[in-house]
């Protein structure tokens, strides 16, 4: 690979930024595209279809052999809160394929006993996102029911564009959020991706069970996102 190419392809990683190491295998000749690089015609919907399956293919576009070597950053999910729907949450993730942060500044729920080995933060989100930002790969779950530790996560997560959001709470509980997440800037359409009440309606009841709907709602919102739109 080029020297220059290999740079941007390592810089765009670095930066949690999906690309694809697209090559001609009739001619050699190779490049680098960003996720959201406008891409004409059929190659442009091969590479639509790799970034959203994270798959790396071989493509035939007019009698011509492609192969996309796709770099997707690792989904991640960061929960809001060390409560029993985390516990369980934080177990099946892994399973699925996701790396899992715990943050919860209140330190008798955010304990080493009840998430061993798991990435447990006993901080405020304010403090944590601040040298761990959100971003278009992570899920935000808030799961406290505590305005002062759920909102402004979710308000990051609206502003960065995390592919999922999710809140626990009743309808009630969820009206009195928009509320304030309005008074905070956001706009209806930006509150209504918020998954809420939280993960997919499969008449969860027990903690494992609502952990179970949440993470379907994230691999549904990760394989159906949007992808990111382009960049200067």
């Amino acid at each position: 690979m080029d020297p220059y190419l290999l740079r941007k392809l390592n810089t765009e990683r670095a930066a949690r930024r999906a690309v694809i190491h697209l090559t001609d295998l009739g001619d050699g000749r190779d490049r680098v595209i960003r996720e959201g690089d406008p891409v004409a015609g059929p190659l442009g919907e091969a590479v639509t279809g790799a970034f959203r399956s994270g798959r790396s293919v071989l493509a035939e576009v007019e009698d011509r052999k492609f192969f996309l070597n796709v770099h997707l950053p690792p989904a991640r999910i960061v929960a809001i809160g060390a409560v029993h729907i985390s516990q369980a949450l934080a177990q099946m993730a892994g399973v699925a394929g996701f790396d899992i942060t715990i943050i919860d500044p209140r330190t008798a729920f955010a304990t080493e006993a009840r998430f061993a080995g798991i990435d447990l933060v006993a901080d405020w989100p304010e403090d944590v996102l601040a040298a761990r930002p959100l971003d278009a790969y992570t899920a935000l779950v808030a799961v406290t029911h505590d305005p002062k530790i759920d909102d402004f996560p979710l308000s990051q997560a609206l502003s960065t564009g995390c592919f999922y959001v999710g809140a626990l709470g009743s309808r009630k509980t969820h009206a009195k959020r928009v509320e304030r997440l309005t008074a905070l800037g956001h706009g209806e359409a930006e509150i209504a991706r918020i998954s809420a009440p939280i993960g997919l309606d499969i008449g969860a009841a027990s903690p494992a069970e609502i952990a179970v709907a949440i993470l379907a709602d994230i691999v549904a919102h990760l394989r159906r996102r949007p992808l990111v739109e382009a960049r200067p």
